[in-house]
């Protein structure tokens, strides 16, 4: 007995020697004999009969799960304290060391966080321009009849960040202009900070002018008298005159006949015109809703012709904003301001100064003031070079479609010289 314990401990001090002489990071025992032992140990505890207590069966069964962990180790090349496992190994391929590229998730399957990059509309809009080039990077916005420059806003910050130079026009008696509305005589009187403007200019400054509605005839009374100022003029569903035209004579097919009476009685007596016999205004019912929204101002008497048009601000909504948020619709109902009525009755002169600036007209299509088929009339009658179509926009277009508005704008700009 004393031999063969002498035997082990010979054995036990060889191996301890072995050990000492092998590499740190390779210090553990020759697992295989150990576990090779610990297997016939095991079955020769079975053969002999299960009569051991149970404290030493578990005892040799977590012996034998360590060796087993000890075995895993070795095989890996690791280190006790330094096993990784690999929790991604559904990702790898198969016989190969590296995770495999998967495709981003879609931001649709998880909420989006505040981290991520967000791309602004206009961003979208501006990707790829270059304007650099152009030779007209600046904008003159006119407005239309009541508005005033505050409504070009959405425009005005579009144009900035694309990178032109914009400037924005409050027409005599409009936006924040303290001149009295019913005092404006004439078209020259209330397109005056526009041409003001433009004879403040450089001697080789153009600008691109884009006119609203009323503003129309202004820009085009800005073409006639200073064209060497303006490179490209933009009509807006916008009054676009020939020459001897004023604003009755373009929407004549349109006026009604509530119209036609109002004018009359004030021109001349239409009783008497119509022989002493009387003539009964026509019914409500008949009326359009423009004229509905017709409110005339005798600021000079009821003896004399009206000084200027007030809309009525409950029907605005309908009439000019039917496709426009409401914050913009409330902006609007308390900035617009009264139409001076001379300008509307001056009948423009134009000659080929007005014909030597390039026009362009964009078609607004569910405008319920200057209706669609009006616009493409006006367009056939006076043709420009080109026509634009908003669709979806109702006559305030910078308000309705202000990025779709823009987008026409700068291709307009970006179009090379004839």
């Amino acid at each position: 007995m004393g031999g063969v314990i002498s035997c082990f401990s010979d054995a036990d001090e060889a191996d301890r020697k072995d050990q000492r002489r092998r590499p740190a990071g390779n210090h553990l025992p020759s697992l295989s004999a150990e576990v090779a032992a610990i297997g016939i140990g095991s079955e020769d505890r079975i053969s002999k009969g299960r009569s051991r207590r149970k404290g030493n069966g578990e005892a040799v069964l977590t012996h034998e799960q360590a060796l087993a962990a000890a075995l895993l180790l070795q095989q890996n090349g690791g280190v006790p304290g330094e096993l990784n496992f690999d929790r991604s190994s559904s990702l790898r391929f198969p016989g190969h060391g590296k995770k495999r590229q998967t495709l981003p998730r879609s931001s649709s399957s998880r909420p989006p966080s505040l981290t991520d990059p967000v791309l602004q509309p206009q961003q979208l809009v501006n990707q790829g321009l270059k304007i650099d080039n152009l030779e007209i990077r600046h904008f003159v916005l006119v407005h239309g009849g009541g508005f005033g420059a505050w409504c070009w806003y959405k425009s005005i910050a579009l144009l900035e960040d694309s990178g032109f130079k914009v400037s924005a026009i409050d027409l005599t008696g409009s936006g924040i202009s303290s001149f009295n509305t019913n005092k404006v005589s004439s078209i020259a009187e209330y397109a005056k900070p526009l041409t003001g403007f433009l004879e403040a200019l450089g001697d080789l400054d153009k600008v691109i002018l884009v006119g609203h509605d009323f503003g129309g005839v202004c820009v085009s009374y800005a073409m006639e008298v200073l064209p060497s100022k303006v490179g490209k003029a933009i009509f807006i569903c916008a009054a676009m005159p020939t020459t001897g035209q004023n604003i009755l004579d373009m929407f004549s097919e349109e006026v009604s006949i509530y119209t036609v009476y109002i004018i009359l009685h004030i021109i001349i007596d239409i009783e008497e015109l119509c022989n002493g016999t009387s003539v009964t205004p026509p019914d409500a019912g008949m009326l359009d809703l423009m004229r509905q929204a017709q409110v005339f101002v005798y600021g000079n008497g009821k003896d004399l012709p009206p000084t200027a048009i007030d809309l009525d601000k409950s029907l605005l909504k309908e009439l000019l904003f039917n496709q426009s948020p409401s914050k913009d619709v409330a902006l609007a109902l308390v900035s617009i301001r009264s139409i001076p009525f001379a300008p509307v009755l001056e009948k423009l002169s134009l000659t080929e100064n007005y014909g030597s600036v390039r026009r362009f007209f964009i078609e607004t299509t569910e405008d319920n003031a200057i209706p669609l088929q009006t616009q493409q009339r006006l367009c056939n009658v006076n043709p420009p070079e080109r026509v634009f179509q908003l669709k979806g926009s109702d006559h305030s277009p910078f308000f309705s479609k202000p990025l779709t508005l823009h987008k026409i704008l700068v291709e307009i700009a970006t179009m090379p010289s004839n």
